[in-house]
């Protein structure tokens, strides 16, 4: 995938009739299934059973086996209530007969009330003063591990831009914390808020692990770690655009037992709260 389009191809499914669906998978460069692709098409697929009027406002989920890249993955929705004001339907994705994932989300009907939102750090470094991931393979890319160099080489229709870039060459342990703007790539298109919020689920991650990782970053990184989203969580609150770039802070609480906590919230370049969403997420050293 290049671009903007190719992605929102990628999350809408074939609807095989029954409340059930099936899409295709492609690879971001890990040798499963992404975890955001499943969460989106598992959101496309219960946005396909709800009303017009109706807006996924939050979603939890798990993943319970790795998904095989070669294999159509497919969508059941279960419609478990539908209300005078929220909706709640439960996803289950299967390969071969194996259930793969699970998703609880919940829509409701938008409604007036009273607001407030978290603090946006408008004294970040803005994204034109930073390098993008393309721009760190051409720039740095002879001399980045190979996995990394893969990893930075697979073509994404999303372009990202971390606050701060760590040295691998050099691992030092770091605050747990993650900042990291992002934009989509290629020509705007005209979504509904449905689209947006299936693709801002996609996305979401994307990074999240990595504030686990920091503060023992001198020791344990991608390379001689097992990582695995292992739950997922993400509440909508305000509608957006994605012509500008976008900021996902996020900040882990804890890792123990071979796992890490995070959490983190996505912001436009304005500071309005679009989203939060919390992982946890498997960080088990590789034993030699």
């Amino acid at each position: 995938m290049i671009n903007s389009k190719e992605l929102i191809a990628l999350l809408n499914l074939e609807d095989l009739g029954n409340h059930n669906f099936s899409g295709n998978s492609v690879t971001i460069g890990s040798p499963n299934v992404f975890g955001g692709q499943v969460i989106a098409q598992a959101v496309n697929a219960a946005y396909k059973t709800i009303p017009e009027n109706r807006i996924l406002h939050s979603l939890h989920a798990y993943f319970l086996e790795a998904g095989d890249l070669t294999t159509r993955i497919n969508y059941h929705v279960q419609e478990v209530r539908n209300g005078g004001s929220f909706s709640t339907r439960r996803v289950t994705a299967s390969q071969k007969d194996k259930t793969i994932f699970i998703l609880a989300a919940s829509f409701h009907k938008q409604e007036d009330g009273f607001e407030h939102q978290a603090t946006f750090d408008a004294t970040i470094k803005q994204p034109e003063k930073l390098l993008s991931w393309d721009d760190m393979l051409e720039k740095f890319g002879d001399f980045l591990p190979k996995s990394m160099k893969y990893f930075l080489s697979i073509e994404r229709p999303i372009e990202f831009k971390p606050v701060r870039i760590p040295n691998p060459l050099q691992p030092e342990n770091l605050p747990p914390t993650e900042q990291v703007w992002f934009r989509l790539k290629g020509e705007k298109q005209e979504m509904d808020f449905r689209t947006k919020q299936e693709i801002l689920a996609y996305i979401s991650d994307y990074n999240i692990l990595n504030a686990a990782f920091n503060p023992n970053a001198s020791n344990h990184n991608f390379g001689n770690t097992q990582t695995a989203s292992l739950d997922h969580s993400m509440w909508f609150f305000r509608d957006f655009d994605f012509d500008d770039w976008m900021l996902y802070c996020v900040e882990s609480p804890n890792a123990f037992g071979a796992k890490g906590l995070s959490k983190g919230n996505i912001f436009t370049r304005d500071g309005k709260l679009i989203a939060s969403v919390a992982q946890e997420g498997l960080l088990r050293p590789i034993k030699k």
